[in-house]
């Protein structure tokens, strides 16, 4: 039997970046002060089993859809984001700040399970006792028949429990709690986490059972062990919102099975997370109609069209070069729409503090709320209101045009639902609309068009004056 050879490495703990000697500054992520020194094995080992392949070479052509079909969580929002519900076999990875909610909507998907399915699931718990955990459970009126709780931080011991009972799902909560006695380093080290997902995906893989892992989030926003986790399991799935908002927003941003742009909506209540059945007017319940510095987007979140207020404030910078601040938006968007309203639309911003946010706590990333933002920040500056019942949607380019964006019809179908009367789009959109929804379509060829048929002419100075 061969001795197993180990050596010394440097991993960092950010992105798992192998050096073979200890850096101040990770050369892949560029962090600093991330590298721990690690023991890790060259040689083979001890033991060595000789592979099995019989009965997995399979034609694609043969394989049935049947065998791998989605499983209904009935939690409607949350199937949307994993695309249609939880694949057989498949590792997802919930994410998000400490208090987000991520036990609670872990724990009401274990009850969904044991409700609507025959068969057990089990809880590893390695940050609550089962006495703690069952306190939870109350609070959520989570009634517990067939959900067992694991309350264990050694993998090996996990494993061994998960083979005896062979549940129908499994939930780790957290990855970063769990550890391997042969493994070198602490629980929630990079060698850690990834050796303990990647015995968790063999599982899984092998028996089709779906696992479930939280894992927490760095200071920066980012899952710990980001590089690490993010290519072993099949999906990844972020729960933002904020600590003083009861509102949750579940977003998707790895998916092999699905797409990456849905969003889920839940709000936080006494019994747990609750779906959100309309989430546009969620997003539009304190938006007072023809606002000044407000206006309306129609957004595309995958397939749901979703509307948002977009709010901005102007002000003359008192000290220093003026400030850009964006919160919801993307920040070289924003300077990019700051420099085209100065120059294309004779809105002089180079002297103003410009504040740009998205209610909701929402994240816009599609360029087609360029034209939303452009008037929210033109209707401060100007202090116009903008026209009652109006919304608006458009890219803008450098030189001030409007461009097309996709799926039109499904952003003016969803305004027209929600009573708004006017839409601005580009002129580019050559779709003709029939306006039976008894919502108005005005195109404009830039953005300076754009702005006179959204916004409310202002008094002239002379006549401010008078009054």
């Amino acid at each position: 039997m061969e001795k197993q050879k180990v050596k010394k490495v440097f991993i960092c703990q950010s992105c798992g970046r192998e050096s073979p000697k200890w850096e101040g500054r990770c050369p892949g992520c560029q962090e600093w002060n991330c590298l721990v020194e690690t023991t890790v094995a060259t040689g083979k080992h001890a033991i060595e089993s000789k592979p099995d392949t019989a009965g997995r070479l399979l034609e694609l052509v043969k394989l049935k859809r049947d065998d791998y079909s989605r499983i209904s969580l009935t939690i409607g929002e949350l199937d949307r984001v994993l695309g249609g519900g939880l694949v057989a076999g498949s590792v997802v990875l919930v994410s998000g700040d400490p208090g987000i909610g991520k036990s609670t909507l872990l724990l009401q998907v274990s009850d969904a399970v044991t409700k609507n399915r025959e068969g057990q699931v089990v809880y590893v718990s390695g940050e609550e006792s089962s006495q703690q955990l069952r306190m939870r459970a109350e609070r959520l009126g989570v009634r517990g028949g067939g959900l067992y709780v694991y309350p264990e931080t050694n993998m090996e011991n996990i494993m061994a429990g998960l083979e005896s009972m062979q549940p129908s799902l499994v939930v780790v909560d957290s990855v970063q709690t769990v550890y391997l006695e042969d493994i070198n380093g602490a629980p929630g080290s990079i060698n850690q986490i990834r050796e303990c997902t990647l015995r968790l995906l063999r599982w899984s893989k092998k028996t089709g059972v779906p696992v479930f892992i939280s894992g927490h989030v760095t200071k920066d926003g980012s899952i710990a062990g980001p590089k690490a986790l993010e290519h072993i399991v099949d999906v990844v799935l972020s729960l933002e919102g904020e600590s003083f908002n009861s509102y949750r927003i579940l977003r998707s941003t790895k998916n092999r099975f699905g797409s990456t742009n849905e969003v889920g909506v839940f709000e936080m209540g006494s019994a747990g997370l609750v779906e959100v059945a309309n989430p546009s007017q969620f997003f539009l319940e304190s938006y007072v109609n023809g606002a000044i510095g407000a206006a309306v987007v129609p957004t595309l979140e995958g397939s749901r069209p979703l509307l948002v207020e977009i709010q901005a404030l102007t002000s003359a910078a008192a000290y220093g070069p003026p400030r850009r601040i964006s919160n919801g938006v993307d920040f070289n968007r924003l300077l990019l729409i700051c420099a085209v309203l100065t120059r294309r639309a004779n809105v002089g911003l180079y002297n103003q503090d410009v504040i740009v946010n998205v209610t909701g706590g929402i994240r816009i990333s599609e360029p087609a709320a360029d034209l939303g933002i452009a008037m929210a920040i033109a209707s401060s500056f100007r202090d116009a209101r903008s026209i009652p019942g109006t919304v608006a949607v458009g890219e803008i380019g450098l030189s001030g045009e409007l461009r097309s964006v996709p799926q039109m019809d499904r952003r003016i179908s969803e305004a027209a639902r929600l009573g708004f009367t006017r839409c601005i789009i580009p002129a580019a959109v050559k779709k003709p609309f029939d306006g039976s929804d008894g919502l108005q379509v005005i195109r404009a060829g830039n953005l300076a068009e754009a702005l006179r048929a959204g916004l409310e002419k202002t008094a002239k100075k002379k006549d401010v004056d008078e009054q």
